[in-house]
This record gives structure tokens, sequence and C-alpha cells, in this order.
């Protein structure tokens, strides 16, 4: 199977990511986080998340890794483009590992989270975030809106990724030896539906991206997305 990245890198897309903050969507693994520690962020997309955890952690360092990356340092935050199955670092290289919607993306999440455990000190934490897609509210009901979110999700896993990820967290850092996992979940409402309506429409065909687009425009429009979180500890 071929892996493809769904959302794409265009400016839609990349602009969407950029909104995310620490505060925001990485706020379980804040207990995690304290000055001094080394952290490896495992997908870090634009950044935006991965420089919040830079100011967590100060004086301590901050490698985000991503396909996508352009190489460049924002303080003690270090950017680099990698291939997260075969990462350039060497064993127990980070105190933490976070990763924020990556796994949902890729065909073989076990063997990264086997290369995020080889990278992690003994001891250390990891922390893992996918969305489950089939734990969206979308109001008012609309059949042609759910078959556009479908469509979406069959185009993700056409292209070797798993909408239901969030849901196999716990199971996938069990069996990659980890201990004290820990789940919990929470709803990202958009407070503008459009917005993330555009998002996935751009890579949908012309008539599932109408639908979602024209449903969206509607001000009592809801699109509120579920999220599961994971922690847990190197042995």
């Amino acid at each position: 199977m071929t892996e493809r990245y769904t959302p794409g890198w265009g400016t839609r897309s990349v602009s969407f990511m950029a909104d995310r903050r620490l505060e925001t969507h990485g706020q379980f693994f804040l207990p995690h986080l304290t000055p001094g520690l080394r952290v490896l962020d495992l997908g870090c997309g634009p950044g935006t998340i991965t420089v919040g955890i830079g100011s967590a952690v100060s004086p301590g360092s901050v490698v985000g890794v991503d396909a996508g990356a352009e190489a460049r340092t924002v303080g003690n935050v270090r950017f680099v483009r990698a291939n997260a199955y075969e990462l350039p670092f060497e064993d127990g290289s980070f105190d933490r590992v976070f990763s924020h919607a990556l796994l949902e993306h890729l065909s073989e999440p076990q063997r990264v989270i086997a290369e995020a455990s080889r990278v992690l000190a003994r001891g250390g934490v990891i922390g893992v975030c996918c969305p489950a897609w089939d734990g969206f509210l979308l109001a008012p009901p609309s059949e042609s809106v759910d078959a556009a979110i479908l469509a979406y999700q069959n185009l993700q896993a056409a292209n070797g990724g798993d909408p239901r990820a969030g849901r196999k967290l716990g199971v996938l850092l069990a069996a990659a030896g980890f201990v004290d996992v820990r789940l919990d979940a929470r709803y990202e409402r958009y407070v503008d539906a459009g917005r993330i309506a555009e998002y996935l429409a751009e890579q949908l065909p012309a008539e599932p991206a109408a639908a979602l687009l024209a449903w969206s425009a509607d001000p009592a429009a809801m699109f509120a997305q579920a999220w599961v979180c994971a922690t847990a500890r190197k042995p």
C-alpha cells in the first residue's frame, strides 16, 4: 500500500494546521513537560505546537520532525526533515516524544511507535493524539454531508491511513512495550464550521465538496471532532 498525506501541503491545509497550539491541541501532555527536558515532536507539521513545547521545556531542547519540514532553528527548537519510520537519532536521545495527528495517516503505525520507543530514554514518556472519525458530531443532520465525511474517510484509507486510529492508540503503545498507558478523549468544536469544511473539501470530488461547503454556510452549523489522546511510559 502506498502512503500519501491526505490533507496535502496546500496553503489552506497548512494554514488550518498552523492554528493549532500546545495549549489547545497538546494540553493532555502538558503535565509531562518540565524545564530542561529533551523532546521530540514527531510529525510536527508547520511547527506551532512544537514552538509551544519549546517554551514549556526551556532551557531544554526540542526537535520537530516532519517529512515536509524545512530545516531551521527557532530558539531552542530545531526542525528536521526526516522519515518517521527511520529517525536520524541515536537510541535514548529524548526524554519525551510527542505526536499529534500523525498516526492516522500511516499504513504501519506500529513501526513508528517502535521507532519512537527506540529514541526515547528509559523512563521517558510518550504522548500521542489522533482523531476518531466515527465520533464526529455534525448538526444540522444531512445525508449529503454524512456522505462527504465518509468519502474523506475512504480517501484517507485508500492513501494508507486509518480514520479510526484514535481508538487503537492504547493497543499500539502496549504492543510496543510501553507501560502505564492512559487514554483520554475530548471534542474540538470548530467555531467556524466553514473552516474545517474548506480544509476537508479541498481533497474531495466536486459533488461531496460542494455539499459540505453549502452545509457549513448555515450559521447554526456545528462541526465537532472527537480526539483520543494517550500517554505511556517506557520501562
